[in-house]
């Protein structure tokens, strides 16, 4: 098979020759799906973490399904729409970890906007192993404004359960995936979609992620089927990204957990964090080391603040128990640490519960 690159009214389409389907014009296609699309502007990090993304518009009136990650923990969370429309200070409505999604809306009184009428786009059915698709995306921050986003066109290579982690943890979502013969989950293309050639909504790109097997990069997108299995007030219930999505423009969307499995036993590390009366907002600053602990014979001192943990932006004290409580005694993770006005590297390896000691979780 030979490579190719083609330009489309200002899109490029990355792909392969192959049967007559590989040379039809997406032109049209390609138009109407970016219209439907917004780039996305918000928190980054220091290790290559992107401060931007991608998000579809669900309603005419600027709800955007995206991805559930880092960008969204910002106070100016800013929205580009496809005719170079700009807002500002978007609000975050609700969250599904499960399903590693989330509801933005734009902050304004806006409406008859081009957008993908969700519960009719997941009755149309799943793509199937062998179809051609189209995966469209921010990737690398390429568009700005009016400028249209990145299109790559491929084949599902298989529909398989998703097997992958980012740095300690593993992936949000966990159940059958797209895998498809395409890189298209670069940094900004979370939260992108693939669709059929007809334009049709397939699934969403998740982010950059590593199969636990081989230990290499996987291209994916969860299919907008996708279901998980959550805990509300201790009851277990499934919930489907449609219900999401309509529950959640509702406001009557309320999350769960994940059900608890298997062994929780978490490592030892000896890190005292700051008081966490506000959890939601509270940064992991260590206000204890204590002796002879993991943490003190790495060298970590009190008022560091724990910026990342194995590549992962740490943004609250929460964030860094809900990291911590998944690593087993003698488990190794690298943290980047503040010091100062200096980004420190670490390696902390934990190790067995002691019995007469206590430590932050």
């Amino acid at each position: 098979m030979i490579a190719q690159r083609i330009v489309v009214s200002g899109l490029v389409l990355l792909g392969c020759c192959g049967t007559a389907a590989a040379q039809d014009s997406f032109t049209v296609v390609a138009e109407q799906v970016n219209k439907k699309m917004v780039k996305l502007f918000g928190a980054g990090g220091f290790k290559g973490l992107p401060s931007y993304g991608t998000g579809i518009l669900v309603s005419p009136k600027g709800h955007i399904l995206t991805v559930n990650n880092h960008i969204l923990s910002t106070a100016d969370l800013r929205v580009h729409l496809y005719d170079g429309r700009m807002y500002h200070n978007c609000k975050v409505l609700f969250r599904e970890p499960e399903l590693d999604v989330a509801l933005v809306k734009i902050d304004a009184d806006i409406d008859l906007l081009p957008y993908f009428d969700f519960a009719a786009e997941a009755k149309k059915g799943p793509g199937a192993a062998g179809d051609w698709v189209l995966a469209f995306s921010n990737c690398f921050q390429i568009a700005t404004r009016d400028e249209p986003m990145s299109v790559q066109k491929g084949v599902i290579a298989a529909l398989a359960e998703l097997r992958g982690r980012r740095g300690v943890f593993d992936a949000p979502y966990i159940g059958e995936s797209y895998f498809i013969d395409i890189v298209a989950n670069n940094p900004g293309a979370a939260g992108g979609v693939i669709t059929n050639r007809k334009g049709d909504l397939l699934g969403i790109l998740g982010r950059e992620l590593k199969n636990t097997l081989t230990d290499t990069w996987i291209n994916y997108a969860v299919p907008i089927t996708a279901k998980a299995d959550i805990e509300r007030e201790g009851k277990k219930v499934t919930v489907d990204m449609a219900t999401f999505v309509k529950e959640a423009m509702e406001g009557k969307y309320r999350e769960g957990t994940r059900p608890k499995s298997g062994d929780t036993r978490s490592g030892y590390h000896g890190i005292v964090l700051v008081h966490d009366a506000v959890k939601s907002a509270t940064p992991a600053f260590i206000e204890e080391v204590l002796p002879d602990s993991p943490a003190a014979k790495a060298g970590l001192r009190p008022d560091d603040l724990i910026v990342y943990i194995d590549g992962e932006l740490v943004a609250t004290i929460k964030a860094f128990r809900d990291i911590m409580k998944q690593i087993p005694p003698g488990g190794e993770v690298r943290l980047e640490v503040q010091r100062g006005n200096r980004l420190n590297t670490i390696r902390l390896k934990l190790e067995e519960q002691p019995k007469a000691k206590t430590a932050s979780k």
